[in-house]
């Protein structure tokens, strides 16, 4: 899977474990940034990952902030992105059965990275539920979606 990366300098550290073991499990990542523990704006690492997603460049997103939130607000102003906040693993499950969501966004200052490795294991391992209300909740969604949200060009 080729999966995006982006975080802020509150993530920095937890994005570059996440992104180690993601390229030991074969996955190909595109890394956005930031590369330090600087301060810095998370929109301009967030937006570009977003719209990689959106384009279809890369498979999925999984972005790393202090608490998460600051990623999903970002991403989810892109059309066709489906971003969801996890701090657990349960949480990921859902995400993914559930909602379909394309990126994971994780709070830095919130969780460990034990367990944060286990959201993204959990989160990359899980499909979407194909039951037809769960198909027909994702579509609803998509709809919304797509009349409220510009394309990417």
């Amino acid at each position: 899977m080729k999966i995006a990366m982006a975080n802020d300098h509150a993530g920095t550290r937890m994005k570059n474990e996440i992104k180690a073991y993601l390229e030991s499990q074969g996955h190909e990542v595109v890394d956005f940034g930031t590369y330090d523990e600087e301060s810095c704006d998370l929109s301009d690492f967030v937006l570009p990952a977003s719209l990689a997603v959106a384009k279809g460049e890369v498979d999925r997103g999984i972005f790393v902030d202090g608490v998460g939130y600051g990623s999903a607000l970002i991403a989810n102003k892109i059309n066709g992105c489906y971003a969801a906040v996890c701090q657990d693993p349960f949480c990921a499950k859902l995400a993914r059965e559930h909602t379909d969501s394309n990126i994971l966004c994780i709070g830095a200052k919130i969780i460990g990275g034990m367990i944060a490795m286990e959201i993204v294991k959990t989160w990359l391992t899980t499909d979407a539920l194909t039951a037809e209300k769960y198909v027909n909740r994702v579509n609803k969604v998509k709809a919304i979606n797509d009349q409220y949200c510009v394309k990417v060009k």
